[in-house]
């Protein structure tokens, strides 16, 4: 991959595709690998995909990973691949990554979509705290034990039926996480003091280009009430509420969801 410095760290990043261009921004602990399996359903776009701070081949500096940060890192990304504007799709953290960009930098944001996140803040629906723990948990076994650790968290990203209908996604997902780097303990936990931290609720009606919420009904990470929270906040912005699906919202019906994120980036 290559690298930028974007003024305090460096960034490592790819493209792949060709026209407008769309940033991906990958969610908690993990690489912007991971954004690979969606490429081909995101046809049209150049998409530009990165590792954030502390992860896969980028910098770990030392101290809290904040959101306002690691949004400065993406727009100082896309200022030196000289991309003025660019349609913006974020997951997760990267949600509140995407959020805080389209706040801190709302020049650089065509369009929004923001896939299973949260504004932050009191008004924020949490987590029951043994999931969180549980995400906890396996990531920090990631490194060490992938194939418990895999068993910890898939519960947590998809609901306990998908998972059972679907025998091959842990196979599929430990190759995937055996190519991938390992996050380090410091930086899991670097990141997750960043995410306690963050609130763009009072924020939001700042943001004015248009936004696309889209979230699994069966999200027990980031709940689908979040969805209706942000809605509240930015009355212009149209919600897509996937049937079934949790957090890995797009594992439900991944030609389909893409499809119609895809219809809506280019409407």
């Amino acid at each position: 991959m290559p690298t930028v410095n974007t003024g305090s760290v460096n960034i490592h990043y790819e493209t792949s595709g060709n026209g407008d261009p769309l940033l991906l921004i990958m969610g908690f602990a993990m690489p912007g690998a991971a954004w690979l399996p969606m490429l081909p359903l995101l046809t049209g776009f150049k998409c530009i995909y990165f590792d954030n701070r502390g992860v896969g081949q980028s910098d770990q500096p030392a101290g809290t990973y904040t959101v306002p940060e690691m949004a400065d890192d993406t727009s100082g990304l896309l200022k030196a691949l000289g991309i003025n504007r660019a349609k913006v799709f974020g997951v997760s953290m990267g949600g509140m990554i995407a959020q805080e960009l389209a706040l801190r930098h709302p020049e650089q944001v065509e369009k929004l979509v923001l896939g299973c996140t949260m504004a932050g803040g009191a008004t924020a629906k949490q987590a029951a705290p043994a999931v969180v723990e549980k995400l906890m948990t396996g990531n920090a076994l990631m490194a060490s034990d992938p194939d418990q650790a895999l068993d910890i968290i898939l519960p947590i990203l998809m609901p306990a039926e998908f998972i059972a209908a679907h025998p091959e996604l842990k196979p599929m997902l430990t190759a995937a996480m055996a190519m991938a780097p390992r996050t380090s303990p410091a930086a899991i936990a670097s990141q997750a003091a960043g995410i306690m931290l963050f609130n763009a609720y009072d924020r939001l009606p700042q943001i004015k280009c248009p936004v696309l919420i889209v979230h699994g009904d069966s999200d027990v990470l980031v709940p689908s009430e979040n969805a209706a929270i942000i809605k509240s906040r930015l009355p212009q912005a149209e919600v897509i509420m996937i049937p079934g699906a949790g957090h890995a919202f797009q594992a439900a019906d991944p030609v389909g969801v893409h499809q119609r994120i895809v219809s809506w980036l280019r409407s």
